[in-house]
């Protein structure tokens, strides 16, 4: 279960621009990211038109795409509605070989900015409700690792930072490369690694210690990029 604030982002007016195309991303990322669970009935048609601030005919648009995508399922009749399908995880090598090193410093660059002002934001404006989804994950991550835990734990990051905006741009970013980084700490000493840094980040935000948590966040990321890019230049070999 994902807090209200990371739910409220993926159901927030999408851009003015591009409707259709936002409507599909949203939504895909949310599905992909875990944020929406396998067989979950989405809102009404009217509702979720009203909450992402388009037209019914956008959505319907929209919702198309999403079903052509095995994303989304509708059914008819009494109790029917649009429903969640959660895709498989696979194909991140063959991701990861299509990605120089460059691309991978640039985006990582981006990410860590966007994590950094998370978490700096996060350890300021937080709420005592706001770090409970943050412990729950820390405490299911050291039960059973996954790339989706992983990819909730910082979007809940960003959630506690109040930002809207931040909230959507870490979902976007954690969907685009958030399993590619967790694929390059795939190992029991990288997972270790990698749950320290967590615990930082999350001792560094209930301490109130913004600059901390933004310093931890942003090297968590670059860390990651490293071994990731580490990871291609092995697959090249």
């Amino acid at each position: 279960m994902v807090s209200s604030g990371a739910r409220l982002a993926v159901f927030s007016p999408v851009d003015s621009t591009a409707r259709v195309e936002a409507v599909v991303r949203r939504l895909a990322d949310a599905i992909v990211l875990g944020l929406l669970t396998d067989g979950e009935q989405l809102p009404s048609e009217a509702e979720l038109a009203a909450r992402l601030g388009v037209s019914t005919v956008t959505l319907r648009e929209a919702l198309m795409a999403l079903r052509q995508r095995g994303l989304v399922e509708t059914r008819r009749g009494r109790g029917g509605g649009s429903f969640v399908r959660v895709p498989p995880d696979s194909g991140l090598e063959g991701r990861l070989r299509g990605l120089t090193v460059a691309e991978l410093r640039d985006v990582s660059d981006h990410y860590a900015a966007i994590a950094g002002a998370a978490a700096r934001l996060a350890a300021g404006r937080s709420l005592p409700s706001d770090l409970a989804p943050l412990r729950r994950s820390l405490d299911e991550m050291a039960g059973c690792p996954s790339p989706r835990l992983d990819g909730r734990f910082h979007i809940e990051v960003a959630a506690a930072s109040q930002s809207a905006r931040l909230t959507q741009e870490e979902i976007r970013l954690q969907a685009d490369i958030g399993p590619l980084l967790w694929l390059s700490r795939d190992t029991p000493e990288g997972q270790d690694e990698m749950a320290k840094q967590h615990q930082a980040i999350v001792e560094a935000i209930e301490r109130g210690d913004g600059d901390q948590a933004r310093l931890v966040a942003e090297r968590h990321v670059l860390d990651a990029t490293d071994h990731l890019i580490e990871l291609r230049l092995r697959l090249q070999d």
